[in-house]
This record gives structure tokens, C-alpha cells and sequence, in this order.
């Protein structure tokens, strides 16, 4: 089993050299995650040397490091491109296919990646796996009128949703959209990962899911001492 300070360091290197995908006068999109926090520490020391960056940022607590780092940032809702978007998957596939949501900020999250002229993911090489949902529960955020209608409807696709409970407070986690989540498991792996995300989508009220599908270009996975650099397989 990797030790807690190895999966540290792989995520270190991952996020650290990301940053070497930016450039100076660029608007970056910036992900969310432990990762991701890394990418953010780099770009404020870049920034401390004269670097001009702005981000738009996929979470309140992503603003409030990149705050932090001194990283000027930009309100998602006036913009429509963005040079370069950086995030973390919780599952990523050989063609790049990945499962986010473990933050419970997916939706924005895709809004931003979908901006972007290139769209990166960042991991540790624990987040590598051969197919999709089958190690980790498939996020989708659903507003809490639509909760028991979504549930049902999760089911007759084969899934088992669960809503995400919050750890530090009672009761479900809230997505800054004022929304839940449901974590869906499967017993098979689905076959077809892009019917599933239409089917989802068609739920009323269920207003995003967790995969992101051939949107990212490349992927730095990190391990103990160095970063390799995926493109999709074919």
C-alpha cells in the first residue's frame, strides 16, 4: 500500500508541473482538490515573479487559495473562453474518460473545462483504472425537489444511488448550488459510458454528472519521483 507521504509527493509533482502549461498572460480555468492545491502554489510563486495570470475558480474554497496565493480571479459567470483549464480526476481511464465530483463541485467544474481551449487532469497514479465506475461511485447533482424522482430513475438503469452525507454536520452534503448529491455504484461496469450520461441527463432535475468524457487532452499522473504525461489512446 502507497504510504500517505509517497501519495503526497505524487500529487505534489503532478500539480507542480502543470504549471508548466501556463503562460505568462493567460486565463486559466483551476480545478478542485488536493492536487489541484499544488497547481494553485505554483502559479502564486510565478505570480510573485511578475507573472500575470487570472483564473476562474470551480469552488468557493479553490478562490479562497488561490486568494491566498495572491491569484487574481474572475467571475465564471461573465466569461466564455478561457486559454487553458487544470483539474483533478477521481478516476481517469486510458482514453482520458474521468469521474469527478468527489469534491462535490463537478458542475462547475465541467462549465470550466468546457471553456477551455485545453483542458488538463492532474492525479496520482492511484487515480488510473481500466474502466470507468467500478471503484468509485459515479457523482451527479440533483436539486432536492427532483430526489426521490432521480433515485427511481437511477435504478431502472441499473444503478444504486446513495445521497452523500456530510461528514463534519448532520444530514446531506450541499453543493454551493444549494443542491444533493447521489453517489451511484454500479454491480457491472456500464457498457456504454455515453448513453449512460445521456440517460442521466434526461432525469428532470438532475443537473449534471460526474463524467467527463473526451474532454481532457492530456493527463499528468505523478508518481513517488517523477510525472508522466498521457495522451488519450485511440
Amino acid at each position: 500500500m502507497k504510504s500517505v507521504s509517497a501519495n503526497t509527493q505524487s500529487k505534489k509533482l503532478a500539480g507542480r508541473k502543470a504549471a508548466d502549461f501556463v503562460e505568462d498572460g493567460m486565463q486559466i480555468g483551476i480545478g478542485t482538490g488536493s492536487t489541484v492545491a499544488f497547481f494553485i502554489e505554483e502559479l502564486g510563486r510565478r505570480i510573485r515573479q511578475g507573472w500575470q495570470i487570472r483564473g476562474a475558480a470551480t469552488s468557493c474554497y479553490t478562490r479562497l487559495l488561490c486568494h491566498r496565493s495572491g491569484i487574481p480571479i474572475m467571475d465564471s459567470m461573465t466569461l466564455d473562453h478561457l486559454d487553458l483549464a487544470v483539474d483533478g480526476a477521481d478516476e481517469i481511464d486510458p482514453s482520458l474518460n474521468a469521474i469527478k465530483g468527489g469534491g462535490a463541485a463537478h458542475t462547475c467544474e465541467k462549465v470550466i473545462a468546457s471553456m477551455a481551449d485545453e483542458f488538463i487532469l492532474i492525479a496520482d497514479e492511484s487515480k488510473l483504472v481500466s474502466g470507468l465506475c467500478m471503484h468509485h461511485p459515479l457523482p451527479v447533482e440533483v436539486i432536492p425537489a427532483a430526489l426521490s424522482l432521480a433515485e427511481k430513475r437511477i435504478r431502472s438503469l441499473g444503478g444504486t444511488p446513495c445521497i452523500r452525507r456530510a461528514v463534519c454536520k448532520d444530514g446531506p452534503v450541499i453543493t454551493e448550488n444549494g443542491n444533493f448529491i447521489l453517489d451511484i455504484t454500479f454491480q457491472t461496469a456500464p457498457e456504454d459510458l455515453e448513453l449512460l450520461d445521456i440517460q442521466l441527463k434526461k432525469i428532470p432535475g438532475l443537473l449534471e454528472t460526474g463524467l467527463f468524457l473526451g474532454m481532457a487532452q492530456k493527463a499528468l499522473i505523478g508518481s513517488v519521483d517523477s510525472v508522466h504525461i498521457l495522451l488519450p489512446e485511440a
